[in-house]
């Protein structure tokens, strides 16, 4: 018999685990389950491009599915969890995509679920949100933190690593506790870090003047400051217990700066720097929490028409740019022209085009 999946939610992240699952099992059953009567343009996009079989508006009608996806905000998977009890079979395994784990576990564990529950989050996304942003691709070569506790019977964990590989992503098994720890530090405080730092400057008194004066790097570093504010509501309310040693480790690094400043310690700065571009060159390139962004630099001559010329060259080539301009403080950027793309493969496209047509370009 053909895999039964069903979803709730069906926004970029459970999009493209369906397109996905439809792409490696083109015979398996999809169902989303909507709360509405109407259907949201997301469902009716994902019924008309035959990613969905069906929408059901009722938990009853996803009892026989083999897996369900909780793919909504951190607090709405765990309210549906208690419901779920009341319907599914013993055979379905539930499972999410939330950026936090210790709390929905707990609540699997309270709604008598703890041997069906397996958590997940896919280290990966977009700035683009909804099922029309969703990818297969998405999924692909992104590490996939799988979060277990000694409840989960073996059988059903392997079946369910089996079909993490099978949509082209590379599980990584964790306790709860330290995917909550390891995220908090490389998703959580830095995106307070970068609200913080817009705020910074947004209360200054010479903050026409900054904002006059911010160059792409800044940009780039406080880019996540952009994100949703509800949904980091919830996310940070979500992982308090992480969150806070976390970001008063970091308040207490950077306090070890400003005496190292105050005392004119050079050695401790140069090392400060050192030490966090050695840790940062071995980091690997690969998908993560933190939304890429695909961005070029071109040297550009001052004249009518000139970035026209680069636009209408990618557009000739079918490569969709999401934003273009001129860099005025180039302190730490090469080229006058900023392109920024939606995906890498656009970038490697408009990066091979431009060079043969021997533009110099930076990336």
């Amino acid at each position: 018999m053909d895999t039964q999946f069903g979803f709730i939610g069906l926004g970029l992240i459970g999009g493209s685990i369906a397109r996905a699952l439809r792409e490696t099992t083109p015979s398996c059953k999809i169902t989303a389950y909507s709360r509405r009567p109407e259907l949201s343009d997301d469902l009716k996009n994902a019924l008309n491009t035959a990613v969905l079989d069906n929408v059901v508006f009722s938990l009853k009608e996803l009892s026989n599915c083999d897996y369900i996806f909780l793919c909504a905000p951190v607090d709405c998977n765990i309210s549906y969890l208690p419901k779920l009890k009341e319907v599914i079979s013993n055979k379905t395994i539930l499972t999410d995509v939330g950026s936090v784990k210790s709390g929905i576990h707990a609540a699997a564990k309270a709604a008598g679920l703890s041997t069906q529950f397996i958590g997940g989050h896919p280290m990966t996304g977009s700035e683009r949100t909804g099922f029309t942003n969703s990818n297969a691709l998405l999924m692909e070569n992104a590490y996939y933190a799988v979060t277990l506790t000694e409840d989960c019977p073996q059988e059903r964990v392997e079946a369910f690593l089996t079909l993490v590989k099978q949509i082209k992503s590379i599980p990584v098994v964790l306790s709860p506790s330290e995917h909550d720890d390891a995220v908090s530090a490389i998703s959580h405080v830095p995106h307070l870090i970068a609200a913080q730092l817009v705020n910074l400057v947004r209360t200054s008194e010479e903050a026409d003047t900054m904002r006059l004066l911010a160059a792409g790097g800044f940009k780039d570093i406080t880019r996540i400051a952009s994100s949703s504010p509800s949904l980091w509501e919830s996310i940070l309310s979500a992982n308090t217990d992480y969150v806070l040693p976390t970001l008063r480790r970091y308040i207490s690094l950077l306090t070890e700066a400003e005496q190292a400043l105050s005392s004119d310690n050079k050695e401790e700065i140069r090392a400060l720097f050192s030490e966090a571009g050695e840790f940062r060159s071995s980091l690997q390139e690969r998908k993560g929490v933190l939304p890429e962004s695909f961005v070029l630099h071109a040297d550009l001559r001052d004249e009518a028409g000139a970035i026209a010329t680069f636009a209408t060259l990618l557009a000739v080539h079918g490569i969709s740019l999401k934003n273009i301009g001129i860099v005025h403080n180039r302190a730490y950027e090469q080229g006058a022209l900023r392109i920024e793309f939606y995906d890498r493969d656009s970038l490697e496209r408009a990066y091979t085009l431009l060079s043969d047509n021997r533009f110099t370009v930076y990336r």
